[in-house]
């Protein structure tokens, strides 16, 4: 074996040397011999430690290193990390390949190279501990490489998703006490940058959610707390990743998820894209999930630490501001500011934990809470602070809807209802249906019935009927029903041409929305409680809603508008149970009074 490597080292290998050595100034040249050199050592199976001159070969390449030129020194990284260097040299090597791939002149060359995969076998093979420098390197530039499509998914395919989340394990099991577990920090803040970009890759997340990621990524994030920079990483893949169901569902089974998330937020509470991204995380994890809403409610100053975060932040808006005027700066401050953000996302949680009922009902009685939320909208101008004001007003919904002892809600009622005009008056449809919506809840109580047929806001309600939209439809004809209680009131119906709008309703939606079919014949029982007669009452609407009751009744009209067998039995389910008493008792009081 000896004289065979002895023969094929001075007829393939020593040749290309010797020529390496003579022609330093000629980089084309240079390189193409870099390539044939890779393949007669490949070819005689040279590559590695056990080959004989291999400190010969080393030396002569480390003697180019120093030659300014990203090609040549790709292809000279690529053979000395094939050598299987360590120590020193493995550091060198290792800045080396750094050095090239985050030139982004040198795309074309790395994504048309093999330097990738001797990388990924360092990080596989090397000693965490005894190259933790070189592994920082290599990963940082393999993070590079991750920013490049056709890079992203050779990654993905060659396994190294897993060879991450293993060299996380191996970081993890490393405790504070280790000499060690200060100085991997750098190398966790690269790895958890690569996740990111590999977070946003369709196969990649398959792998990383197969692999177990997010209670690696949670233990990382607890151990390493004191990190701001390694915290900021790890967040940042938590939020991408929150935002697919699989891993929300993932994250919201790590049991310490949410203590760990509320001592972050107190610790960094002034670090806005920290506190930023663990809000949106929390966002995601108590959209859907009733359980995380009550897991995260139950955790200790839970709600205190979000009121908190609200105070800082909307102070820090403020003073933003402030500083921006006194400056008198003419270019204008972006919307949303860093800290309206964080407002943004904060209002979001606030929204989603009042959808659990015994959370809405704590949250609606908390009037810190409902304070900061009408502060909101005192301050926040709709034009300019849209998502934030709609988010306030959402919130505030969620909460009118519980009719509880003490609701702060209900205690600022007539005021809300003042701050709520500036949403109807906006040229934003969402304001206005988000304010809407909160006089549906409101308007239970007389005295914003009241407020609102002195501000003749009824007007606008009837007006809203004409949207032939049913996300509009339906709050303006809930405020519509709740005005038509007081006997009073009614009259304002037939005044304002709006028996016509509600027939025409029921015309457009019928079968296609048995919810709002079934409040406009609530309301048009209401109104017609006291008739006289049919056509005194109904005026010239009469005979069409005749018509359009009996044909709504007809047993077979709910199975025309859905294909789908779920969607058809819900529907009928709640056309009998709802929607048909209502109407019927409606059609015999018509017909008895015609």
């Amino acid at each position: 074996e000896w004289e065979e490597e002895d023969f094929f080292w001075h007829t393939k290998i020593l040749p290309i040397l010797q020529e390496l050595e003579k022609r330093e100034d000629n980089i084309e040249y240079l390189c193409l011999a870099c390539t044939k050199l890779y393949q007669a050592l490949d070819e005689g199976n040279m590559l590695g430690k056990r080959f004989k001159r291999r400190n010969v070969l080393l030396k002569t390449l480390y003697k180019l290193v120093d030659i300014d030129s990203d090609p040549l020194s790709l292809k000279l990284a690529k053979i000395i990390l094939a050598m299987k260097v360590d120590g020193k040299n493995l550091l060198s090597v290792c800045k080396l390949a750094f050095k090239i791939c985050r030139n982004k002149k040198n795309d074309f060359i790395v994504q048309n190279d093999t330097l990738l995969d001797h990388l990924l076998q360092v990080l596989w093979n090397e000693d965490l501990q005894t190259n933790n420098e070189a592994l920082v390197y290599c990963m940082a530039a393999i993070k590079f490489m991750s920013e490049k499509d056709r890079l992203l998914y050779k990654m993905v395919s060659k396994g190294a998703v897993e060879t991450f989340l293993e060299l996380m394990k191996q970081i993890n099991n490393i405790k504070e006490h280790d000499t060690y577990f200060y100085k991997l920090g750098h190398l966790l803040v690269q790895l958890a940058a690569t996740l990111r970009i590999l977070a946003d890759c369709a196969p990649a997340r398959r792998r990383l959610s197969d692999s177990g990621a997010i209670p690696e990524l949670c233990v990382a994030l607890e151990q390493r707390s004191s990190d701001k920079d390694v915290c900021i990483c790890i967040v940042s893949v938590l939020s991408k990743l929150s935002t697919y169901n699989d891993f929300c569902s993932a994250l919201a089974d790590c049991s310490r998820c949410y203590i760990l998330f509320l001592a972050l937020l107190n610790k960094y509470q002034k670090q806005q894209d920290l506190v930023v991204r663990i809000i949106f995380i929390l966002g995601n994890l108590t959209a859907k999930n009733d359980q995380s809403r009550e897991q995260f409610f139950q955790e200790k100053e839970s709600v205190n630490t979000l009121i908190s975060l609200f105070q800082t932040y909307y102070e820090l808006g403020l003073n933003a501001l402030t500083w921006h005027h006194d400056r008198k700066e003419k270019k204008p401050l972006k919307y949303p500011s860093e800290a309206e953000d964080v407002l943004i996302k904060l209002i979001r949680v606030l929204a989603n934990l009042s959808i659990h009922p015994r959370v809405g009902t704590a949250l609606a009685a908390a009037h810190p809470v409902v304070g900061l939320l009408v502060t909101v909208l005192e301050y926040k101008p709709v034009d300019a602070c849209e998502e934030l004001v709609i988010n306030a007003a959402t919130t505030i919904n969620n909460l009118s809807y519980y009719q509880v002892k003490n609701s702060a809600v209900q205690d600022k009622k007539l005021h809300i209802a003042e701050l709520l005009l500036k949403l109807l008056m906006s040229d934003s449809m969402d304001a206005v249906v988000e304010a809407v919506r909160v006089f549906g809840n409101l308007s239970q109580h007389h005295e914003i019935r009241d407020f609102i047929m002195q501000k003749k806001m009824y007007k606008f309600m009837i007006a809203l009927l004409d949207s032939k939209n049913r996300e509009v439809c339906f709050p303006a004809c809930g405020v519509l029903l709740n005005l038509t209680v007081d006997e009073n009131k009614r009259a304002f119906l037939m005044e304002e041409g709006g028996i016509g709008k509600l027939v025409d309703c029921l015309q457009d939606f019928g079968p296609a929305d048995w919810q709002l079919s079934c409040l406009i014949c609530k309301t048009l029982w209401n109104y017609s409680e006291s008739m006289m007669s049919a056509a005194s009452c109904f005026g010239g609407d009469t005979s069409t809603l005749l018509v359009l009751l009996t044909a709504l009744l007809d047993e077979e009209v709910d199975l025309e508008c859905s294909l789908d067998r779920d969607i058809k039995d819900c529907q009928r389910v709640y056309w009998e149970r709802e929607f048909k008493p209502v109407a019927e008792k409606l059609l015999d009081r018509i017909q008895s009074h015609h």
